[in-house]
């Protein structure tokens, strides 16, 4: 029996877990290493998710003892397992576990795909940020005009207790609450929610599955909404890919994003709009090599501000999404290109001001600049991302996450809230690529 190590950070890891390993007695996992979310480590996947090969449940360390474990553990191989990793970063790991003694390797989506009732469609990216999510929300408000009922299913996000999140089902803002979602939870769930979409996510993706096929408003379609740039859960019977023209090369540089653009159908040339014309041919050119095939759509990430007048000439805090700002590495987002495009005399640095765990964030990621990621991984997350905002001295707020973020913390700043969705340009489209495959789906 093989000692295995799942390196991960409450998403893939599990899924991988759930997939290939639970009931396989060929492996023993010893134990999972959590990253690139906060407070993560120091639990456990407990028995409950874990099966009878694990009546104690699966201990799960900070990557940092990486190098310990695999020695103390006797650990025989390394399974990483989780997205938006730069090669350089996956590589440099790899040496690091093969200089501790152990094999390391990468799961495929053959051992890991679960398989539908339901046509699926699966939106993913190349990098975090791209707008997968108002890809998402596009195909959905498509597939709703053709009399289809949609069930969309999120990327997993368990930041809280495991064995609670086995199967969650979000189709009133009431149920954010009812799970205690975390910021970035919401980010995700409530613009589903908003239009009117019942979307489940967790821990358990085939429990999850099953339950989202029989939901009982009942189902035509399954959204897979993916997360960071992984591949798909559930294997897709039509697969977008969104690309970034603002990070150009990082489609073909990143873990597992490169998967994912070259298993694609569509790929969704995103931000056009605000990216100069040399990256995006650098995307298409990229696009061209690895999947020639895939019907390529260019859009505009579209940007709508509740009132612009709270921006003009004033000095400014922009709060954009944090994921995006972190392990996504971007250093402009919507609220950016809002603060720029409406006139803002200056945008201000939040990081002399920012208080304990933001300005733990800036230290981890010094890249993000000036501005305020909305991390809220936690309570404690959530009162010092208000804290930071109290104590930064600008006359107002551009809040560009995709939720209300005056309905989760308190500002005590005037501020104003931005919004962007996708909007393709020219032809083909989302209309016409989806008008085939709901042709298949009524047949």
């Amino acid at each position: 029996m093989k000692k295995v190590i799942i390196i991960g950070a409450a998403g893939r890891d599990f899924h991988n877990f759930n997939t290939f390993f639970r009931g396989n007695r060929d492996y023993q996992v010893v134990a999972f290493t959590a990253a690139q979310i906060p407070d993560i480590a120091g639990r456990k996947y407990p028995a409950s998710l874990a099966g009878e090969l694990y009546p104690d449940g699966i201990p799960i360390f900070p990557q940092e003892e990486l190098e310990t474990l695999i020695v103390k553990l006797e650990a025989d191989e390394c399974v990483f397992s989780y997205s938006d990793v730069s090669y350089q970063d996956v590589m440099a790991l790899s040496a690091q576990v093969n200089a501790a003694g152990a094999d390391f390797s990468l799961l495929g989506y053959k051992n890991t795909m679960i398989k539908s009732t339901k046509p699926v469609i699966a939106v993913g990216a190349t990098r975090t940020g791209c707008g997968k999510s108002q890809t998402s929300r596009r195909i959905v408000e498509v597939l709703m005009e053709h009399g289809l009922k949609v069930i969309a299913v999120r990327h997993p996000m368990p930041y809280g207790d495991l064995e609670a999140q086995k199967v969650q089902r979000f189709a009133t803002i009431e149920d954010l609450a009812k799970h205690q979602c975390t910021i970035e939870e919401m980010e995700e769930y409530e613009p589903h929610i908003a239009r009117g979409n019942v979307i489940y996510a967790g821990v358990d993706y085939e429990a999850i599955l099953r339950a989202a096929e029989n939901d009982p408003d009942g189902c035509d379609v399954i959204l897979w909404d993916g997360g960071n740039n992984d591949f798909p859960f559930y294997k897709p019977d039509l697969m977008v890919t969104v690309a970034d023209p603002h990070r150009p090369g990082h489609e073909v540089s990143y873990y597992p994003g490169e998967v994912t653009l070259r298993i694609s159908d569509v790929v969704v040339i995103n931000k056009v709009d605000s990216a100069n014309f040399e990256d995006i041919q650098t995307v298409r050119a990229n696009i061209d090599k690895v999947n020639p095939t895939a019907t390529v759509i260019e859009a505009a990430s579209t940007l709508t501000v509740e009132d612009p007048a709270i921006i003009r000439g004033k000095r400014v805090l922009v709060v954009e999404d944090g994921p995006t700002l972190t392990h996504g590495e971007m250093k402009i987002g919507a609220g950016v290109v809002a603060a720029r495009r409406f006139g803002a005399a200056e945008m201000v640095d939040p990081r002399s001001t920012a208080v304990g765990k933001l300005a733990e964030t800036f230290e981890k990621y010094p890249h993000i600049g000036t501005l305020l990621p909305a991390m809220g991984y936690g309570e404690e997350q959530m009162r010092d991302l208000a804290a930071t905002i109290d104590k930064t001295d600008c006359d107002s707020v551009v809040i560009a996450t995709p939720i209300d973020l005056n309905r989760i913390i308190k500002i005590n700043k005037p501020n104003t809230r931005v919004d962007y969705s996708l909007q393709e340009l020219g032809k083909p489209d989302l209309t016409d690529v989806l008008a085939e495959f709901v042709a298949k789906v009524k047949k």
